[in-house]
Formats: C-alpha cells, structure tokens, sequence
C-alpha cells in the first residue's frame, strides 16, 4: 500500500516538473523571439544612421564641387576654404553618427537576456530595465529611448522649444546643426555659393528626402474653430423650424445666400472631420436606410383613393406610376385603398364592387390601358382603408408603411400626404424611406371653413397638417398657391391631362381647318355635386344676373351627396339649368360644347380644366390661385367679380376658340407633368446618385458636405413624429378627433380580403 502512494507521488513529482519545464521553454522560446525583433530594429536604426550619413557626405561633395564650377561672373576667390561650415559640421556628424550607431543601450538590455539567463528570472521587469536604460543613457548625453510613447518628428528636433531647453535642448550636436544652418540662410554668400546647384537633381532630391522624413502626422493640421458669426448664422438656419411657426419665413430669416450656405456646410463639415467625429442619429431618428441590391431604384406611390372612384386622387396618381414605369429606369409600385364590400357600395358609382382585390387590380389595368395606349409595367398593391361619411374620404387603417416590403422602401410618394398621415399610427415615412415626396391635390382648409364651427376646426387642422407634413416628409410640392403654405413645400402643377384630351382637341382642330363646325352646343359644368366643388357660387352668380344671362342655358353633369339639395334650390330660383348624370368628361356626348364654366374656388387644380382647354374649348373660371397655372392659355377667361362673369361668358358664346399650339399641347401632356415632377421633386437628382454630396478641396483633402453631423431642424422633425405616434396611439384621443373607430387597426374583413394576419398576431401584448 505503501508503495503504491509512494509510486503516485513520484509520477505527480514528475508530471508537475515536466509542466514546469515545458512551460519554460515556451517563456525562453518567446524571449528568444523578442530579442531578435529587439536585434532587428536596432539594426534598422544603424541603417538609417548609416543612410544619413552617406547622404551628408554626398552632399559635401556635390558643395565642393560646386563651388569649381560657379559661372564666370562669381569672384575668383571662390574655393573649397569659403565654405568652412562644412569642416566646422564634420565633427558634428561624426558625433550624431557615434549616436546613432551607439550598441550601449541594445547592449546592456541583451547581456541582461541572452541565453545563459537563469531560471529564477523576473519576467515582470522587462519593461522596467528598458525604462531604466533609456534615462540612464539620456543623462549621459545619449538620447533615450522611452518605450512607453512615440517620440514624434516635431520632438525629435526641438521645435516649439526654447533653444538650450527643453526635453531635448541639452543634446549639442542637433542644437549646433540647426544654430549653422540658420545661419547659412542669412548670410548672402550662400546663394553665391550654391547657385550653380541649387536647382540641380542633387538639390531636389535632398528636398524630397528630407520632406519624406519629416512627414507631419494627417491630424497634425488643425482645423481652426468655428468662430461666434459661423456659429450663429448656422443656429439660426437650423432655427427655422421655430420661426417659421411665428411668421418668418425662410427667406427673411436666413443670413446667407446659397454659396455662403454651402461654403459654411463645407466649413462645419471639416472642423467635424478635423475632430474624428461622426454623428449616426439622434434619439428620434432611424440611421438605417435601404440601399437597392439590385442595382434598380424602388419608387412606391401611396394614395388615399382608387378607380371606379372617379376623383383626382384615384385618376391622378395612376397616370403618374404609368409613366414613371415607362422610362424604365425605376422599379414603380402604386399602392390603393381597399375597401370593404360594404363600403364600397357607398363610395363606387353605379354600384359597382368588387369580391377580389385581383378584380379591382384588372378593372384598373384595363381602364389605364384604354387611355393610355400603351401597358404599364408597375405593381398594383392594397392597403385596408375605411370610408368616412363625415369626412367624405377614405381614412387608412392600420400603419401604412409596412404594406410596402423593407426590400422595396426607396423612395416613396404620398399623395395627399397630410390626409394619409392625420391617424398614421406606425412606421416614420422618413424613417423607412430615403426619399419621401408629399403631394397636395385638396384645399381641406376651404372645405372644413364651410362646416359647423369651420373656423376652430379649420385653425386645428391647419397645425396638424403642417406637423404631419414637417414629420414625414422630405419634400412637398403644392400643385398651386390655393393651399395652405406647408414646410419643405414648393409650388408646381405636376398633373397633366389624359391623352384622350388631347387626341379630341387634336380632332377639332383638324374639323375647323377643314372648314367644319367643331362645337354646335353652348356650356356646361361637370363635377361631383357637392356645393364645396362650385355650385353654390354657380347658383349664387346665376340668380343675382338672372336678367343679364336671359336665354342662357346651363347643362350640369354629376352626381354627389347633395344632389337633391342642389336642384331643389335651383328649381326654386327659377333658374335655367339642366341636370344631367355624372359621365365622363372624355364622353363623346360632351365633344360638341364649347364652354366649360367653373366658378369653384375651393379646388387646388382642377382637372376638369386642364381637360377642356385640352379639347379646345372656352373655359370660363374665377380669378383665383387655383387657376393661376391656366392663364398662359389663350382659350382661359378669368373673371373677378360678377360683373365680368356675365361679360367673360358672352364673349365665349359669341367667338370661337383659338387651337392650340404644340408647345402648349406638350405642356398639358403627362409627359411634361412627369418630368416636372421629376425636376421639383429632387427625384432625379436622388436616382442619379445615392446622396447628396458638395465636394471641397481642404488642406488637400477632400472634404464632403454631407458629413453626418447634427441637425436642430431634424431633431425637431423626429421629435414631433414621436409625439404623433404617442397622440394617435391612443384610442380616445383618435375618437375625439374624428377618426373612424378601430381605425388604429384593420379589421377582420380586411384580414379575410387582403389574406393578413390579425393584428394581436402580428403586435402581440404581454402580459399576466
């Protein structure tokens, strides 16, 4: 028994010393390795000492042979004696040289390491002996060599120290080098002496050389402070959020024109880049953006209404995803409400519905196509939306965003984009999208003015659209000045007119030249008949120049909420009007009339009109900004009082209209209104490049305008979206400002009609 314990502890004995002795090895076998790194630079260090010198010695040579060769107008006296500095340096050199080569410090650091080390050996001092080295050797003259910092150029020499003190102001031999040649510089006879060289190969390679050793470090050059002018000019451009809502506007509160904003942008974006600073976002913003992987931008068109709906935001949008689609140079997808069977019977005319979003997608495609004349190549998707019989509009239900995949969030266009976003309760537009343009089609403004306590109403949703427009979008263009002035928006008409229109005028034109009569009948009104669209000023003018108009007649064509309303009150004006069904305004019936009137002064652009002086007709409107676009054409009498009403459709009835010339045809084509909107949207300019850059050369290096840095005017955005989200996550607050209920999410006909998850199964809560 014994033996056995004494057999295992001398196998314990043996395992533990062999652990031992192994684990030794591989501390000698490192040590071996960083006393040949130790051997490598020291050996690299005598180089370059050996390189400097011969560097210097030829550089004695090329002076004395120089100073033989000076042209014929030096003094003879000229020789090698004149240039006694280069034997006063000699003995300097040597000395620097005797430095540098010195093997005292490698020397007393590896008899401390070589092989014959014993075991008993303190790992932990090597950085101690080093040290220790290094300072005993800079008090003996020699420079030392701190291994626990990089002895920089700037350093090594001297500079920004007094001479004779400092770190490094004792070391002689550097401090007489520098002392002769300054005064080599001033003394006269220098140029003397070297000009015969000192253009020569000799010279500018010496130049570069000495240039290459004395590389300043990148972040050497400091970029100076933003000074209290630049500070200030950029707080209040990144204020104008806040004065645009006290009645300053942009150009009243910006201090620079567009060079000097863009040389500050450039100027704060290298004092950024001069610091290593990089800004990724803020609390409320979202850094993570799509980058197209198929090398084919992604453009998604969200609109708040859908054919057979016969309204600018059905006919409108569709048009532009056709002929977005057929430049080809984008991916298009229009994205449409859906709507229940029930309340498609209150919304679609002649009782037209739908089982299927795929029947209403044909019914679309076939419609388009018919006018169009060519196949649209774009993507047809639905979102869950619910009719407002108050509102008289379809109001979204759920979040929006998410019905455009992540892989296709690019760059999207919300038509009606404070109408889309009054509940929008989930994904930030801006957020998901690289690029989000807002087009306003309604004046909701005028409409709410006309309602029960119109004015308070009409105050709060001014602000609230002008929240929901600052949060979620990039850019808004307004199709006139008829709406209100909304952030980030500019003015530009970037609709055009079906090209149906445009074949008609073009057959008219062709019948008067040909010495037909185009137009046997006299005026008419088309629209949907709600008095918002214009028919209260039409009874209005009509009954108060009952006796001027004697004889005139009125064809009114539409069908609306307020159909029995409006007729029951022009029958008992006694006024001289014929009520007919809504059709289409490309309807051959409607060819033969040759003024179109329309007195309304709430819409923003009215189709209807862009369509008529299409087909060559009279148009008769008030003198409004919602007309403003319309008065370059020759065919368009705008009036201002009732007076000129009655004056304006006289002179129509009595002459003919004058056609159109190509230019103006063009101008009312989709192309043009295409490539408008292409140019007032910045779309180009983001499909032609993935971001808005300005580039600037500073201090050699290019400086880009687009470095991330923070932005008070984004911060301000992000912070009004997030409270949004909070406002309209809450189900009371949503009822108390008119949102249809459950509206916050779709409902179980929508999951059964589009083949959605419920909503608890997509956004489930936890709880006990």
């Amino acid at each position: 028994m014994e033996a056995a314990s004494t057999s295992t502890r001398n196998n314990s004995n043996n395992t533990a010393l062999s652990l031992i002795s192994r684990g030794w090895k591989e501390v000698r076998d490192s040590a071996d390795a960083d006393l040949q790194l130790m051997r490598a630079r020291a050996n690299s260090f005598k180089n370059l000492a050996n390189s400097f010198d011969r560097e210097i010695e030829n550089f004695f040579n090329s002076a004395s042979i120089a100073s033989f060769s000076v042209p014929s107008p030096l003094k003879p006296s000229t020789s090698p004696t004149e240039i006694d500095f280069v034997k006063k340096l000699q003995p300097k050199i040597s000395e620097i040289r005797r430095v540098y080569s010195a093997p005292e410090i490698s020397k007393k650091v590896l008899e401390k390491w070589g092989p014959t080390a014993k075991l008993g050996i303190d790992l932990s001092a090597i950085k101690n002996v080093i040290v220790a080295e290094g300072e005993d050797e800079d008090r003996g003259g020699i420079v030392g060599f701190d291994r626990r910092r990089r002895l920089g150029f700037r350093e090594f020499w001297g500079e920004g120290k007094e001479e004779g003190g400092g770190q490094f102001g004792e070391w002689e031999p550097i401090r007489v080098l520098k002392r002769r040649f300054r005064e080599l510089e001033k003394k006269s006879e220098f140029g003397e002496i070297f000009g015969g060289f000192k253009n020569s190969e000799f010279v500018e390679k010496l130049k570069s050389s000495l240039k290459a050793i004395r590389k300043e470090p990148q972040e050497s050059k400091e970029v100076p402070p933003l000074d209290v002018p630049e500070l200030l000019a950029y707080l209040v451009r990144q204020s104008e959020p806040f004065l645009d809502q006290f009645g300053v506007r942009k150009g009243q509160s910006t201090l620079l024109d567009e060079n000097a904003n863009d040389e500050l942008d450039l100027r704060i974006a290298s004092v950024l880049q001069s610091t290593g600073h990089c800004y990724d976002g803020g609390f409320w913003t979202d850094s993570s953006k799509h980058h197209p992987s198929d090398g084919k931008r992604h453009v998604a068109i969200v609109t708040t209404a859908s054919l057979p709906w016969m309204t600018g935001t059905a006919v409108n949008p569709l048009f532009r995803a056709a002929y977005l689609a057929k430049s080809e140079k984008q991916n298009v997808t229009l994205l449409v409400p859906w709507l229940c069977k029930s309340d498609q019977e209150l919304v679609y005319p002649n009782n037209l519905t739908f089982t299927s979003p795929e029947e209403q997608e044909n019914y679309i495609r076939n419609w388009l196509e018919e006018r169009v004349g060519f196949k649209a190549d774009f993507k047809i998707s639905f979102y869950p939306g619910k009719f407002s019989k108050e509102r008289r509009s379809i109001i979204p239900a759920g979040d929006t965003s998410k019905f455009v995949p992540s892989r296709d969030a690019d760059i999207a266009i919300l038509e009606e984009p404070e109408h889309l976003n009054w509940y929008h309760h989930g994904k930030r537009w801006t957020d998901k999208f690289n690029h989000v343009v807002g087009v306003v089609h309604t004046n909701y403004l005028e409409y709410i003015k006309r309602e029960k306590n119109g004015a308070l109403q009409a105050f709060l949703v001014k602000h609230i659209n002008n929240l929901v427009t600052r949060a979620y979008c990039h850019k808004v263009l307004r199709l006139s000045a008829a709406t209100q002035d909304l952030p980030k928006s500019v003015i530009c008409n970037v609709h055009g007119v079906n090209p149906r229109f445009l074949k008609i005028g073009e057959k008219v034109a062709a019948e008067r030249e040909l010495g037909q009569q185009a137009f046997s009948k006299g005026a008419y009104f088309l629209g949907k008949m709600v008095w918002a669209k214009g028919y209260k000023e039409l009874i209005d003018l009509l009954a108060k120049h009952k006796n001027e108009l004697d004889g005139f007649k009125l064809d009114v064509f539409g069908n609306g909420e307020d159909a029995n309303e409006v007729q029951s009150t022009a029958k008992r004006l006694d006024l001289n009007l014929n009520f007919l069904k809504g059709r289409d305004h490309a309807d051959d019936s409607l060819h033969g009339y040759k003024v179109f009137i329309n007195p309304s002064i709430s819409d923003v652009l009215c189709t209807a009109t862009a369509e008529a002086l299409a087909m060559g007709k009279f148009v008769v409107c008030a003198d409004h900004p919602s007309n403003e676009y319309f008065r370059s054409f020759p065919n368009c009498l705008t009036y201002k009082t009732s007076e000129d009403f009655v004056a304006r459709v006289k002179e129509a009835l009595a002459n003919e209209p004058q056609p159109l010339t190509p230019e103006q045809r063009y101008n009312l084509s989709w192309e043009a209104a295409t490539q408008r909107f292409m140019q007032y949207s910045e779309l180009d300019r983001v499909l032609d490049s993935e971001k808005d850059v300005k580039l600037s050369k500073t201090n050699g290096k290019s400086i880009t305008k687009a470095v991330s840095m923070p932005n008070l005017s984004e911060m301000i955005d992000g912070g009004l979206a997030y409270a949004h989200y909070c406002l309209t996550g809450n189900e009371f607050l949503r009822l108390c400002t008119g949102a249809i209920p459950g509206t916050r999410d779709y409902d179980k006909q929508h999951c059964k009609d589009l083949h959605l998850l419920p909503p608890q199964v997509e956004n489930p809560i936890y709880g006990w």
